[in-house]
Order: C-alpha cells, then sequence, then structure tokens
C-alpha cells in the first residue's frame, strides 16, 4: 500500500509540474506575443490564464492537485505536490503572478500604442 501511494503521488508531482511549465510558458508568451503585435495569442493566453486564476480562486488559492497530492503524504512543504525547487515553489504565484501582470502590461503599451 505505502509503495501505491508513492507511486500516485509521484505521478501526480510529475502532472503538476508538467501544467505549471505549460502555465509559465503561456505567461512568458504574452509580452513576446505582444511585441509582435500577435494580440489574438495575447487574448488565448490571457484568457487561458484567466481561468487557471479562476480555478485558483475558488479552490481558496490553492492547485487542486495540491489537495489530490496531501492524500498520498503528510509531508505540507512549499513543494511536496510539484517538482520544483522549494523557494521557488514558495514565491511560484508571487514571481509569475507579477510577471503575467508585466505581460498585460506590455501587451496594453503595444496594443494602445498602435
Amino acid at each position: 500500500m505505502a509503495g501505491d501511494a508513492a507511486a500516485r503521488l509521484r505521478a501526480i508531482k510529475l502532472l503538476h509540474t508538467a501544467v505549471w511549465a505549460l502555465l509559465v510558458g503561456i505567461i512568458l508568451a504574452i509580452p513576446v506575443l505582444a511585441w509582435q503585435n500577435r494580440f489574438t495569442g495575447v487574448a488565448v493566453f490571457t484568457g487561458i490564464m484567466l481561468v487557471e486564476v479562476a480555478v485558483l480562486a475558488f479552490n481558496g488559492m490553492r492547485c487542486p492537485l495540491t489537495d489530490l497530492a496531501a492524500r498520498y503524504t503528510d509531508d505540507r512543504r512549499d513543494n511536496f505536490d510539484i517538482y520544483l525547487p522549494l523557494w521557488l515553489a514558495t514565491y511560484n504565484k508571487r514571481i509569475f503572478g507579477s510577471v503575467f501582470v508585466a505581460g498585460l502590461v506590455v501587451a496594453a503599451v503595444r496594443w494602445f500604442g498602435r
């Protein structure tokens, strides 16, 4: 049974890390697309991120995968549910929330400066 729990936790951590990487890629792409005047892409990626923000908001600012991973371990360090360094998991929302907002500012400047 313990081996099964460990395998499930590893699978959840892999999935969580993959989703995190995809979302970070989207966040980083927003200012690049804005710089290229590709505003349809900016809008689509912003929409995806707003869905993610809504999911977090409706779940107490926690990823649902965190709650799922918590079933399989008593560890509650900030990175117990994802393959990230502890410092990055701790400040993840602050770092990438700020980058997201900055990307939206770049997009707005580019849009209104056309």
